[in-house]
């Protein structure tokens, strides 16, 4: 008896096969045009080769479609197949930071933030989205919380430009004259003579 439900396994497998063949090439077929057209600018058709073998359950697919909508500027068009990403796959971090892209494009910050939020639940050292938050705190002139995001990020990366001046902004916006010059000549040490470090230098001196 197990012998014959081996064999009907077998045999459903080897009949499956052809089929899952098939429907693979056309994929990616589908996936290699959509990527030329794409290259030439041909947004409506690259997004078509991916219509033509849409599978509402593909991830690849939906994120795909996610990012043609918005390079294409329909960025309305572009958010539920980011959505549907969150749903087939939970923990995607990549779905989440291309969703933000449309919704910062159509001013929906309160979704921008909530994305980054969602990143850092699954990833709470992830740099981007340490650093993003950053930025929104900065400019809610919310200094301490921007520095508690920055902190994470130079731990990282500790002589990237963008964190450190950053950074050196955020102390000197937090009277913390002594820390931000140290952080102004170190972005100096990164990009010599940058503008934005030497400003800051005039600032405390």
């Amino acid at each position: 008896m197990e012998l014959l439900k081996h064999l009907l396994l077998l045999a459903l497998l080897l009949a499956l096969t052809p089929a899952y063949t098939q429907s693979a090439e056309k994929q990616i077929s589908a996936f290699e045009n959509s990527y030329r057209y794409e290259g030439d600018g041909k947004y409506s058709e690259a997004i078509q080769e991916i219509l033509n073998v849409f599978n509402e359950a593909s991830y690849e697919q939906n994120l795909r479609l996610g990012w043609l909508y918005y390079v294409s500027g329909r960025f309305t068009e572009s958010l539920p197949y980011y959505q549907k990403c969150f749903t087939l796959k939970p923990l995607s971090i990549e779905a989440r930071l291309g969703y933000v892209n449309p919704a910062a494009a159509l001013g929906n910050w309160t979704q921008v933030e909530k994305q980054y939020q969602e990143i850092l639940t699954i990833d709470p050292q992830n740099s981007l989205a340490n650093y993003r938050m950053a930025l929104i705190a900065y400019g809610r002139e919310d200094h301490q919380t921007a520095l508690r995001y920055l902190n994470k990020v130079i731990n990282l990366y500790p002589f990237d430009y963008d964190t450190v001046i950053l950074i050196a902004w955020t102390e000197l916006k937090l009277g913390k004259m002594r820390e931000a010059k140290i952080m102004f000549h170190k972005a100096l040490m990164i990009r010599p003579g940058d503008e934005s470090a030497s400003e800051g230098l005039l600032l405390i001196q």
